[in-house]
């Protein structure tokens, strides 16, 4: 590609409303274009990134088996209904309605519409399984959209979703696709986790999350140090110490802590760690009543645990003040297990807790060297935390936590769409029978900034070859005034172009510094520098992009072709 025909457009200053890497580099090598709130344009640098992207989703996908499909962007409010999806998914979707008073969404995800397609050409047991993916735009109606593409309203993704008779078939399908999203950001060369994760309103008895490790990651993960064990923080399992509970070695006392409402305001007042005080949380049950959750002071409630407990409403519901009060006679921060005619469940971590702080039930009040089961009826423990540095993962071995990016999820969704979209297709002995379904999406376009937030420097990004815009830039020096430079630079790009190389010539006519600073902010991996002084030594001069200095190699393709690392042509 010449660059004097590629409308390249770069900046060398920050936006000011870009508050994270990738975002800002985008926007200054310029490839998007914001348009409103959470939507972008791609330039054609962009594209070509995402393009590389897509080829590698395509190739892997086809690979394993999955077929191509492409489904409206749009769909009936009719669907939504039916699976109980168009109430549950709140603000986050776009509706609209046609000229004749038709409901439609703007599709955030398309498990309903695939459910339909096959329900109309599936029927027998002999179709399946199948596997159908798309990659195609979502919108999502994101309250607060920001750091670019990281959290978009319109993006692009790679949608797949399988249909099979039973469990068993569901469960190796799954590991194919597992296996292939893997083998995807093993082909791009990122540095990424799979993680055990909630399933949300997807849905599904088994999930797992792809994220790309990176320092601005929205998502904390649980990583043991062997590499055995990782999960999002949202779905890392605490467990209960081993041991058993020492005896209590002081009597409960009552003490006043007046204008104290934090762990924080307690231990300040009462001289104690935060490890030996208890934080008490007040949630709504599903029979109407509070219920009380106990957790150490240092330890912080995991919500989506704490609503897959049994016995508390779904969705978790915290307590107002006038019904914290009412129950328990005493406001938030002075709230505690004694004397309390509720159920209480209390995290794992406080199985093994003696002479603790806990509030007193009392505005200002706490009492101290609390003991389960003589201050207070034994709780019922569960794991309702998220979990810190230093854990022990389920094997043992201790967690780590790192911040990740979400690019890819696959589910088991079991029967929750075919069921509700009463698909049902003849077994070998002729009765009608629910199809379980997977289903597996990867963010194709939010790929591209987690590459950016693992792969950049101070100079700009610094692509995984797989998906760099461009193999090589060539660079020529004092072009206008050498003929010898122009013809080396002209044979050079045409020898690339001809031997597969995907090569960049900057022909615009530039001083060689913003032409350098153009190839390193827009990623090229690699770059050739042509001058009449190499050329009269047959030498050009090569530069990674990652590498601290240039070097000298010979005026020829077979030297190019070792620079990038390509085999020696046959």
């Amino acid at each position: 590609m010449r660059l004097s025909a590629f409308a390249l457009s770069t900046t060398k200053e920050t936006p000011a409303d870009a508050e994270i890497v990738s975002h800002q580099l985008m926007l200054r090598a310029g490839m998007i274009r914001k348009l409103g709130a959470g939507l972008y344009t791609w330039s054609p640098l962009g594209m070509r990134v995402l393009k590389r992207v897509e080829a590698i989703v395509r190739q892997e996908m086809d690979a394993a088996g999955a077929l191509e499909v492409l489904m409206p962007a749009v769909q009936p409010a009719e669907l939504w209904r039916e699976s109980g999806r168009w109430d549950q998914m709140g603000d986050l979707m776009l509706r609209m309605t046609d000229r004749a008073d038709r409901e439609y969404c703007f599709g955030p995800t398309h498990e309903e519409v695939i459910t339909d397609f096959v329900k109309r050409d599936v029927s027998s047991y002999k179709q399946l399984p199948l596997n159908f993916y798309q990659i195609q735009t979502k919108f999502r109606d994101e309250i607060r959209p920001r750091f670019g593409l990281m959290r978009a309203r319109e993006f692009i993704m790679k949608d797949a979703y399988s249909f099979h008779m039973d469990a068993a078939d569901l469960d190796r399908e799954y590991h194919v696709m597992r296996a292939a999203y893997a083998r995807i950001l093993d082909r791009i060369g990122l540095d990424y986790r799979i993680v055990a994760a909630d399933s949300g309103a997807i849905g599904g008895a088994k999930s797992e999350e792809f994220h790309v490790l990176a320092g601005s990651g929205e998502d904390e993960l649980a990583v043991s140090e062997d590499g055995r064990y990782a999960a999002n923080t949202e779905a890392a399992i605490t467990q209960r110490p081993a041991g058993d509970r020492a005896a209590p070695a002081g009597e409960l006392r009552k003490v006043d802590t007046p204008g104290v409402a934090t762990i924080a305001q307690l231990c300040a007042a009462l001289d104690l760690p935060p490890e030996q005080t208890a934080k008490a949380i007040v949630v709504m049950g599903d029979a109407g009543d509070p219920v009380l959750l106990v957790l150490r002071g240092d330890h912080s409630l995991n919500e989506i645990k704490a609503e897959n407990l049994e016995g508390v409403a779904k969705p978790l519901t915290f307590a107002d003040e006038a019904t914290i009060r009412t129950h328990f006679g005493a406001g938030p921060g002075s709230l505690g297990p004694v004397n309390l005619n509720l159920e209480v469940i209390a995290d794992h971590a406080l199985a093994n807790a003696t002479d603790m702080a806990v509030g007193a039930n009392y505005d200002g009040a706490h009492f101290l060297n609390f003991n389960w089961g003589r201050d207070s009826v034994e709780p019922r423990f569960a794991d309702l935390r998220n979990v810190v540095a230093g854990d022990p993962s389920p094997d043992g071995s201790p967690l780590a936590l790192l911040r990740g990016i979400e690019v890819g999820h696959v589910f088991q969704l079991g029967d929750k769409y075919s069921t509700a979209l009463d698909l049902t297709v003849l077994d070998e002995n002729g009765r009608a029978v629910v199809p379980q379904m997977g289903c597996y999406g990867f963010g194709v376009s939010r790929i591209v900034a987690a590459a950016i937030e693992q792969c950049f420097d101070d100079s700009g990004i610094c692509w995984p070859a797989a998906i760099a815009p461009f193999d090589l830039m060539i660079i020529p020096i004092k072009a206008d005034k050498s003929a010898a430079v122009r013809e080396a630079c002209e044979t050079l790009y045409a020898q690339c172009r001809a031997a597969g190389i995907d090569a960049a010539y900057d022909d615009r006519g530039l001083r060689p510094g913003p032409m350098f600073a153009d190839a390193e902010l827009i990623g090229v991996p690699h770059r050739i520098v042509v001058s009449d002084r190499g050329l009269e030594a047959g030498m050009l001069e090569y530069k990674g992009r990652r590498d601290a200095e240039s070097k000298q190699i010979e005026h020829s393709l077979e030297a190019i072709r070792q620079a990038l690392g390509l085999p020696a042509t046959p």
